[in-house]
């Protein structure tokens, strides 16, 4: 009687284990862009893809619209895996590893695959290894996967047509050091003014010119009052899908590998929606009368290297990031 008790329980404590080991695992996904804006379709397709690619193993829930709280609050709630990914610019991390402040250095890339070269780097990746040893947090695959913005223009109410045309340019920055200081080494008259002052102050004068993602210039009707809009690609940016390293640890192989799967090709689909918002986007814009043109930016990196050197003969910039930029210029051999 003992012995059929024993083996009935062993029996049932191996069914509960292996049901455990099969049972469904949800993830809470927190971001600050609205379900209905281009990053927010990404969103959506992506929990769509990790469901079919974990045969419904990992379900991804979305919290859009900073529901779970500011930056600071869900940055403590990913340590604390309560929060499994957040997405947003891996500028964040350099809370925990300072040198993160730097993936997106204003032209010190000739194009965006040299800074996906940069980014892939194994310079950048200490600094990613660097951030996890200090908070248990680190990107999801390839840094640069899902594209923010797509890219950068400066739109203002005098055409730009090269980068001799900055000079004297009374440009609109928001407060940041290293942003003023980049666009008067451009010869640019930086002028700080908040964001949503911008459109006022292009209207009277106060400023010329804005930067800005191509995503943004329609909706904030920048090109009513600065019809001129110049791809300048100021610097290049992604959506890091910052993720609990516990959570993904606690995953089975099979699990991680379809995450990784629906991550890659959520990059793809970023790329079609992001690309196409801005083709749509460029085209209304000229049909009511902007002027689109695309700016040879050869000469702003060349001004910036200077600069930049300048910046690490004081030690204002982190070790090796100069010759990670150099050997990323090139593709290996």
């Amino acid at each position: 009687m003992i012995t059929k008790t024993v083996l009935t329980y062993a029996t049932a404590m191996t069914l509960v284990l292996a049901a455990t080991a099969h049972a469904e695992t949800t993830w809470r996904m927190a971001t600050k862009m609205p379900v209905d804006s281009p990053e927010g379709q990404v969103f959506e397709k992506f929990a769509e893809l990790t469901a079919e690619h974990t045969n419904g193993e990992l379900t991804i829930e979305i919290y859009p619209n900073e529901q779970l709280g500011k930056e600071d609050a869900v940055l403590e709630q990913l340590q604390a895996n309560v929060v499994q990914i957040y997405a947003e610019g891996f500028g964040y991390m350099k809370k925990w590893e300072p040198a993160l402040a730097w993936v997106a250095a204003a032209f010190a890339f000739d194009d965006y695959d040299h800074w996906q070269r940069f980014m892939t780097s194994e310079t950048v990746t200490g600094w990613f290894d660097n951030a996890a040893e200090q908070s248990g947090v680190r990107p999801l695959g390839d840094p640069t996967r899902i594209l923010r913005g797509p890219f950068r223009v400066m739109v203002s109410n005098v055409p730009i047509e090269s980068a001799a045309d900055i000079e004297g340019l009374k440009l609109r920055m928001h407060e940041n050091k290293v942003a003023i200081e980049t666009w008067d080494t451009l010869g640019a008259e930086v002028i700080t003014l908040p964001w949503t002052e911008v459109y006022q102050g292009i209207s009277k004068g106060i400023v010329q010119a804005v930067n800005s993602p191509i995503a943004l210039v329609e909706s904030m009707r920048f090109n009513e009052v600065a019809p001129y809009i110049t791809r300048h690609d100021e610097y290049w940016q992604s959506i890091g899908f910052m993720v609990n390293e516990q959570a993904h640890a606690s995953l089975s192989e099979e699990t991680r590998a379809g995450l990784v799967k629906a991550y890659e090709e959520a990059g793809d689909y970023s790329q079609e929606v992001m690309s196409a918002v801005a083709e749509k986007s460029i085209a209304q814009m000229e049909e009511a009368g902007a002027t689109y043109t695309v700016l040879d930016t050869a000469p702003l990196v060349e001004k910036m290297q200077s600069y930049y050197e300048r910046k690490a003969e004081t030690g204002e910039l982190p070790e090796g990031f100069l010759e990670a930029v150099e050997e990323a210029r090139a593709p290996s051999q």
